[in-house]
């Protein structure tokens, strides 16, 4: 499963780094892949994950998130 996510608040090389790793972290979380310009993370996932848990996760290392949706 993959999930992407919104974000505000990234406006360099060391925010995505600082997001992709705090989404690596999470439980379950395989691969993460951050697009700057898009503001958008998308994350592969093992089961299930839910939302407030990679909300969490990205607001703990100071950005915000706009919202969270399956990817088709």
């Amino acid at each position: 499963m993959e999930k992407v996510i919104q974000i505000e608040g990234m406006s360099c090389q060391h925010c995505v780094g600082h997001v992709e790793a705090a989404l690596g972290q999470v439980a379950g979380g395989r691969k993460v892949r951050v697009d700057l310009p898009q503001k958008k993370a998308t994350v592969e996932l093992d089961g299930t994950v839910p939302d407030e848990k990679l909300k969490a996760a990205v607001e703990d290392v100071g950005y915000d998130v706009i919202a969270i949706w399956e990817k088709d």
